[in-house]
């Protein structure tokens, strides 16, 4: 499947060329602010894409070169009452952001700019994130008298540790892509420039490997690591697939594999 695919929403666009899907949060006028139709489109992307077999990667990136996104659209949350904001935007982020983690396929999220709040939440979902020169993160929550309500919690941790995740949320104060490097959020800065053809350099480098392989991986990862058990299944069972005989066949014939998801 190659060009261009509906989200149903013209400000999420998804691009599948070969093996790597592209999804765009496509609001640049507004530095990709995430109101809650976003929030839906961007999680039916995809769960489209999970369930699209041609697609062995997907990367997640913002339109312009301002900013990947700098959270949720307070215009549209601040209007809703408490009981709401928990039924529809906490709860509803909070699912959307794991679909995102949870989907089969590794996800790059390619941060252009500003990476702030519910943005930053949403990189942190992808499993590697790389950035632009330019980049910059922050959960500035507490700063209009809220605090982080997608995971940050939980992913910010896992990425930088608990005191470092502390005083981004403490203090609502930013880093740049030196810090981000310094401290683990991000693998690599690249000129601005240069970052969607990095993350596609990335997503090929991955999709050019055995898929079942790579998503068993980032199952057992996910999972994180308990015993050797799961390792064990995981491999007997990528062992088991004709793409781990032709893995075999392609090193013995000292050719590239041509792996066919099977």
């Amino acid at each position: 499947m190659t060009g261009s695919e509906s989200s149903g929403d013209p400000r999420v666009l998804v691009r599948v060329d070969d093996f790597v899907a592209t999804v765009t949060i496509n609001r640049p006028e507004k530095l990709n602010a995430i109101d809650p139709e976003i929030l839906a489109a961007t999680r039916a992307a995809f769960e489209t894409l999970d369930r699209d077999s041609t697609v062995r990667v997907i990367v997640l990136t913002g339109a312009g070169e301002r900013a990947f996104s700098v959270g949720s659209d307070i215009n549209a949350w601040s209007k809703l009452e408490p009981l709401d904001m928990w039924r529809r935007w906490v709860r509803d982020g909070h699912a959307s952001l794991d679909v995102i983690a949870g989907v089969r396929q590794p996800t790059i999220a390619a941060i252009n700019g500003l990476a702030l709040g519910g943005g930053l939440e949403v990189a942190l979902a992808c499993d590697i994130r790389i950035a632009s020169n330019t980049a910059r993160f922050g959960s500035p929550e507490v700063k209009i008298g809220t605090l982080p309500g997608w995971g940050s919690a939980r992913r910010l941790v896992d990425a930088i540790g608990a005191a470092r995740a502390k005083y981004l949320v403490f203090s609502g104060e930013q880093i740049d892509a030196g810090a981000a490097v310094d401290w683990g959020l991000i693998i690599e800065r690249v000129d601005p420039a240069n970052l969607l053809e990095r993350a596609h350099e990335i997503a090929r480098l991955i999709a050019a490997n055995a898929p079942a392989a790579v998503q068993l991986s980032k199952a057992v990862i996910n999972s994180g690591g308990t015993g050797p058990a799961l390792e064990a299944i995981a491999g007997a069972l990528a062992a088991t697939t004709e793409d781990a005989a032709e893995g075999i066949a392609a090193f013995r014939e000292k050719r590239a594999a041509e792996f066919r998801d099977q």
